[in-house]
């Protein structure tokens, strides 16, 4: 489980926030994602110095109580609330459930308001009660989102609530998830960095994720590791940062979160206990940004595949022959085992939605150095001529063909067909 009290004392940097209006935009009838989510678990109590923190590094998702919802918004931020009333007991008290209603009656107006949060990592005997709170929620304010966080792939049956072997077990849970809760949104953590190399369910869970994620019509968000917190983990560096944020893009996903901010008993995360932050927050500083940019050119497309080339760790699939997207040339294949870091890269397919039953051609991929201990350059043939996506400037610009790609460590591209 992950902490929730707010520990550390954040400064305010000079820069002004990106996301100076996000709170001002009026909501949509029913929850949307809006502006790609870049968020955070366990951070520093919402004051302003914090929150001019926050947006300065370009997280556009803070957590607060309902008295700091109008800090959030001062500073151009949404907030996720947490209120203890936030549970299914609340729903079983008539005491508790009046006041429940009060509270949504009072913070559903606010415009900063963005989502609630209900809990972190359930049991799937849980989920009945969870699903009765969903849709008690949907039923009062059915423009904020009701957020809960799930297991990775690593949890045991009995933490899942689920039997059989990591992929039936896992699947299973996910189905119960979506169909029980009725969730908008699927949330879930994996933490890979390990003192003795890397965990290799990564990218089973990604697959697992965006799967049920398609089935069910669902954005889905992934919470990637920042930070140690016991022995046998490590702290992530930069270019592993870089690896996490873009792989997580090449699947698909429309919100990322990092464990932690700043928390006790957790070194390295992106801000001391102090308030002053450490070398992650300019790091991420920069690939927040591009996350919500990229992500937010994806956000109207369709994930049609992902594929890897050069080691296939658990959950991935070769890149076909007959991709119409391809790396030219084509990489070495190489032998998987784990612990090691995974090699060589990845690419990420999307395209226009389509009505059920016809096939979409691919428009865009996200292409990603899987390698975040060196830099590479990839060479990838289109359909059409080609043109990149600089995520500093929002601009599209034109590429040769075949593109000539020069990736950093970890790093990735976005690219298209040539409208």
């Amino acid at each position: 489980m992950k902490p929730l009290a707010h520990a550390c004392l954040a400064t305010a940097l000079a820069t002004l926030p990106i996301f100076a209006d996000a709170a001002e935009t009026p909501a949509p009838p029913r929850w949307e994602v809006g502006t790609p989510i870049v968020t955070y678990w366990a951070g520093p109590a919402m004051t302003d110095a914090t929150a001019q923190q926050m947006a300065n590094g370009g997280w556009n998702l803070v957590w607060c109580g309902e008295k700091e919802l109008d800090v959030a918004r001062k500073h151009g931020l949404r907030a996720q609330l947490t209120d203890g009333l936030l549970s299914p007991a609340s729903l079983d008290d008539p005491a508790r459930r009046q006041q429940l209603d009060a509270l949504i009656a009072r913070v559903a107006p606010h415009p900063a308001l963005y989502a609630y949060f209900i809990t972190d990592e359930p049991n799937a005997t849980n989920f009945p009660s969870l699903g009765r709170l969903v849709a008690h929620l949907r039923e009062r304010d059915p423009r904020h989102l009701a957020y809960i966080n799930l297991f990775p792939t690593y949890a045991s049956n009995e933490q899942l609530g689920n039997r059989g072997d990591v992929v039936t077990a896992y699947r299973e849970h996910l189905r119960q998830f979506v169909d029980v809760v009725k969730p908008a949104l699927i949330s879930y953590d994996h933490y890979q960095f390990t003192t003795h190399g890397d965990s290799g369910q990564y990218f089973l869970n990604l697959a697992l994720i965006r799967r049920a994620a398609q089935d069910a019509g669902l954005p889905f968000l992934n919470i990637v590791q920042a930070c140690t917190w016991t022995p046998s983990m490590r702290v992530p560096d930069g270019d592993e940062m870089r690896y996490l944020v873009y792989t997580t893009l090449a699947y698909g996903a429309q919100g990322i979160s990092y464990y932690v901010y700043c928390h006790p008993g957790h070194k390295g995360a992106i801000a001391n206990a102090d308030g002053t932050p450490t070398v992650l927050y300019p790091v991420l500083s920069k690939l927040n940004r591009e996350f919500a940019a990229i992500a937010g050119q994806l956000q109207p497309l369709r994930s049609l595949g992902v594929f890897h080339a050069g080691m296939l760790p658990p959950g991935a699939e070769a890149l076909p022959a007959e991709a119409v997207f391809a790396f030219d040339p084509p990489l070495p294949e190489r032998a998987y085992k784990a612990p090691e870091p995974v090699k060589g890269a990845l690419l990420g397919l999307f395209g226009p939605a389509r009505p059920a039953g016809e096939n979409a051609k691919p428009t865009h991929a996200v292409i990603v150095n899987l390698d975040y201990a060196a830099e590479a350059d990839i060479g990838l043939r289109g359909p059409a001529a080609l043109e990149i996506f600089d995520a500093a400037t929002g601009q599209w610009l034109p590429a040769a063909s075949p593109a000539k790609l020069h990736l950093p460590r970890g790093g990735g591209v976005l690219v298209r067909t040539r409208p």
